[in-house]
């Protein structure tokens, strides 16, 4: 999952159809050893494939992907060989169980880092440039201090900045509402030269991004909440920054149950890259292991009233690139066919939440409601997760992951969350235990994001959460906790 990313406005190459290949097709590839796969449960419904997604199962995955990690560097970031690796065990694994498993691929951009420097006068900062960002000339930025107002949505519009002198200044906003490209683009529309955002949360921003390089249009770099005052404060600002973006190839992986019925396709997916930090367990081998295990567990041929396609997107941590170029890629009739998108990002964090995506806006944070039939996702896995004890709070579609490009094209998403770098309130740690005032995830986009470090527990419930859902989908996507189908859909996309 990535720190920040725009909804629906992404630069990304187009999807490659004649990159589709079965895992088998990679030339060169390491050999694989003997898979071995579950039967298919006799029972692909709801209930079934929840009991048959076991937490046993979905950590034997996230062993096999930190396996890989460590033979890689450390990681199974999109574009290494680590990431590769995890391609090849996961089509591995489908194609045992006798799906066919196509890898398309497509265009990214890889973002490089040579110097990041960030001075007030004498005094040195620590800063971090953001994914995507131009760099400054070789000698740096050295420009006056303009500091947004820190106000409920800072630098989110450019009312922002009424009565200030934005032009030729750098600018210094903090983080919060909108995402880090939509405040560096009100400020360069204003005239800025650079930006510099403040966590608004203790500790540095990490692996922040601009979305694309498209999008970015300044240098812009991060700094802790805690340098954020002598950075607001500071008469003047030098920045330096040298960074390279190139543009490179990754994959998805897609398989598709031979059975049900293809028009009302369940969408199932999970982002399969890390960040090059670390190997990225729970962020996203997590979501990865149990979308995994439910398709091994519902086989190649369920019986079951609707097509279930399982998705792996590569790139995700580059700004949502390959279910991007995914979604951007099919036909009007392609999305048309798909009923809804299931996604799960991060299901097992240090300090857990429970959270499912607030389809219908009741919390009233951020962003508006998801497309129609998003409110009775979000019901599905409250009332899944309700009857096992756990009281569910809402999440909101941030766009912070692959729901995003599905939720552009009007199709309806939800999914259950266990948190990222977001606070536990004293109220859930009431619910759920853990740790108030501490982020959901410390080992977030960390070197320490491993299997030792995942919550067991709340692995398990939502891997079973997970299952439900898309048992519950396989079998009916009408009823009470049901979407748009023909007409109605057609009707409720026809805005899109």
């Amino acid at each position: 999952m990535p720190r920040k990313t725009l909804l629906a406005s992404f630069a990304v190459g187009a999807l490659v159809l004649a990159g589709c290949s079965t895992s088998s097709d990679n030339s060169g590839a390491e050999e694989q050893p003997a898979v071995s796969v579950p039967t298919p449960i006799s029972s692909p419904d709801g209930p079934g494939l929840a009991d048959a997604v076991t937490g046993d199962a979905v950590v034997a995955h996230l062993e096999e992907l930190e396996r890989i990690a460590s033979e890689n560097n450390g990681n199974r970031a999109a574009g290494t060989s680590g990431y590769d690796a995890s391609v090849d065990y996961v089509s591995g694994k489908l194609q045992a169980a006798g799906f066919d498993v196509e890898t398309p691929e497509f265009d990214f951009d890889q973002f490089t880092v040579d110097t990041e420097l960030l001075s007030a006068g004498d005094e040195q900062i620590s800063v971090k440039a953001l994914g995507y960002s131009p760099a400054t000339p070789e000698d740096g930025i050295t420009a006056r201090v303009v500091a947004a107002p820190a106000d409920e949505s800072p630098g989110c519009e450019a009312t922002d900045y009424d009565g200030l002198d934005v032009s030729g200044a750098i600018v210094v906003v903090n983080r919060g509402l909108c995402p880090f490209v939509a405040k560096q683009t009100v400020a360069a529309d204003l005239g800025a030269v650079a930006v510099v955002v403040v966590n608004n949360v203790p500790g540095p921003v990490d692996n922040g991004t601009l979305g694309s390089k498209d999008d970015a249009k300044i240098p812009t770099g991060g700094v802790s909440q805690e340098d954020g005052a002598a950075v607001a404060s500071a008469p003047e600002l030098t920045l330096t920054l040298d960074t390279v973006t190139t543009t490179t190839k990754s994959r998805n992986i897609i398989a598709q149950t031979s059975t049900g019925d293809t028009s009302n396709v369940v969408v199932a997916g999970a982002h399969l890259d890390s960040v090059e930090e670390g190997p990225g367990i729970n962020d996203n081998g997590s979501g990865t292991a149990a979308v995994l295990e439910s398709a091994l567990q519902l086989g190649s041929e369920p019986d079951v009233t609707n097509a279930v396609r399982f998705t792996f997107w590569g790139a995700e941590e580059n700004g949502l690139v390959g279910s991007t170029a995914y979604v951007e890629g099919l036909s009007d009739e392609d999305k048309a066919d798909i009923a809804l998108y299931l996604n799960f990002d991060m299901i097992g964090s240090h300090n857990a939440g429970y959270l499912a995506y607030d389809g219908d806006d009741s919390d009233q944070v951020g962003e508006p409601a998801g497309p129609a039939g998003s409110d009775a996702i979000e019901r599905v896995f409250v009332d899944y997760l309700g009857g096992e004890g756990i009281a569910v709070d809402g999440t909101d579609f941030d766009g912070r992951s692959d729901y995003g490009p599905f939720i552009a094209a009007g199709i309806p998403a939800g999914g259950v969350f266990s948190g990222a770098d977001d606070e536990k309130t004293p109220e859930q740690v009431e619910k759920w235990g853990g740790t108030a005032g501490e982020t959901y995830d410390e080992n977030y986009h960390t070197a320490e994001d491993t299997l030792a470090n995942v919550d067991r527990e709340a692995l398990a419930k939502n891997a079973s959460a997970i299952g439900f859902g898309i048992g519950t989908y396989a079998q009916s996507v009408e009823g009470p906790n049901g979407v748009p189908v023909g007409d109605a859909r057609t009707q409720a996309r026809s805005g899109q």
